[in-house]
């Protein structure tokens, strides 16, 4: 089986380099997630352009954005996303029990809880969520632009995960509690 290493910054291209400097001067280090994708140039750019994108947008807060990224992250197993996002979900203001009703699918804030479920329905059926939870999203006063733009933000979470998933890399965030 192929073992993949977390590259250095010296060992993944100019481009890769940049952005990654980038990265380390607003996060103040280099995730190993970001540097394992920094083998490919392209796929970095892009995984952050879209992620700057889908961010930037008002539909959804940056709190329900960091739910849906623990969701779809549990529902993939990924326990690289779902530390990093835990420690997301609390700097955004989500204590630790509420991080874990999230990934469980079910937080006491009613509109939180659409989404959410949405997310994970999607997430669990390869892009085809329960006719019953697209309704209730719908009913709760979202619009199409806001459901495409969940199923945006389930993909970018959906390649994170799948990243981790098939390199193992070692996780450089504090573990996420584990479900009971």
């Amino acid at each position: 089986m192929k073992t993949f290493t977390v590259p250095a910054l010296e060992q993944v291209d100019g481009a890769s380099q940049t952005i990654l400097t980038g990265v380390q001067k607003k996060l103040g280090k280099i995730p190993n997630l970001y540097a394992t994708i920094g083998y490919s140039a392209p796929a970095l750019k892009a995984m952050l352009d879209f992620e700057a994108t889908l961010g930037g947008s008002n539909l959804f807060t940056a709190k329900e954005r960091e739910a849906i990224n623990l969701v779809v992250s549990q529902v993939n197993l990924c326990d690289y996303c779902l530390a990093a996002h835990t420690a997301l979900a609390q700097m955004r203001g989500f204590s630790i029990a509420e991080t874990i009703a999230i990934r469980k699918g079910d937080i006491a804030d009613s509109r939180l809880n659409t989404i959410i479920r949405l997310a994970q329905s999607i997430a669990e059926n390869k892009g085809k969520g329960e006719q019953s939870r697209i309704e209730a999203f719908f009913e709760a006063g979202f619009t199409e632009a806001a459901f495409i733009e969940l199923i945006g933000l389930i993909t970018a979470r959906t390649f994170t995960n799948y990243v981790f998933a098939s390199t193992g890399i070692p996780v450089d965030f504090p573990a996420a509690p584990a479900l009971q």
